[in-house]
């Protein structure tokens, strides 16, 4: 296993953006593009309130996985890497410990449509195979959310399941999912 996010050299640059570690000051820019209804629609957590907002991104564990993205200076976005275990036998489980990274994203509406979530994604992958030395990248999105599978098969992650009704919707109703990967030796030969 390669080093953890708190020890790679920040910011990461890109063409046009920056990444770095989220800050305490980033909170209320977050907030501003989180909590609209047409951005939180496919997220995990829809938070109504400012107060509970800072309470679960200022968290210790929420703060060590979350990056943002800057453009020209301002946040327009953030990325979450989360180190996860692979499966593995008993016998061998733990050389499958922090192996690989679920990913997720969240970008400002008002950016949407200029490339920048590829870019940024790029970067975020880039982050864990050649950084973190991690051998795979997951990420799961509900199947109605098609700019989220569309990014992902941009960036090169290849559907792995589609599931049935398997996810409960806060509108509550029970909708399909997509879970698309990536390998550290698919990734290399792209590149």
């Amino acid at each position: 296993m390669g080093v953890n996010l708190a020890e790679i050299a920040w910011p990461v640059h890109t063409a046009r953006l920056v990444l770095r570690p989220v800050a305490d000051t980033d909170l209320p820019r977050l907030w501003s593009y989180r909590r609209l209804e047409s951005v939180s629609r496919w997220v995990s957590r829809s938070i109504n309130d400012y107060e509970t907002f800072c309470a679960v991104y200022g968290s210790t564990r929420k703060m060590a996985e979350t990056l943002v993205i800057e453009l020209h200076g301002q946040v327009i976005g953030d990325l979450m890497i989360r180190v996860v275990d692979a499966w593995g036998q008993d016998e061998v489980a733990v050389n499958a410990q922090a192996t690989q990274a679920e990913l997720a994203w969240c970008l400002d509406l008002a950016c949407v449509g200029l490339g920048l979530a590829t870019e940024a994604v790029q970067t975020q992958i880039r982050v864990c195979f050649d950084d973190l030395q991690l051998r795979r990248v997951i990420a799961s999105c509900f199947a109605a959310n098609e700019p989220s599978w569309r990014l992902m098969e941009r960036v090169g992650m290849r559907r792995e399941a589609h599931r049935s009704r398997d996810a409960l919707h806060r509108d509550g109703h029970w909708y399909d999912t997509f879970d698309y990967a990536l390998l550290s030796d698919e990734w290399c030969s792209r590149t």
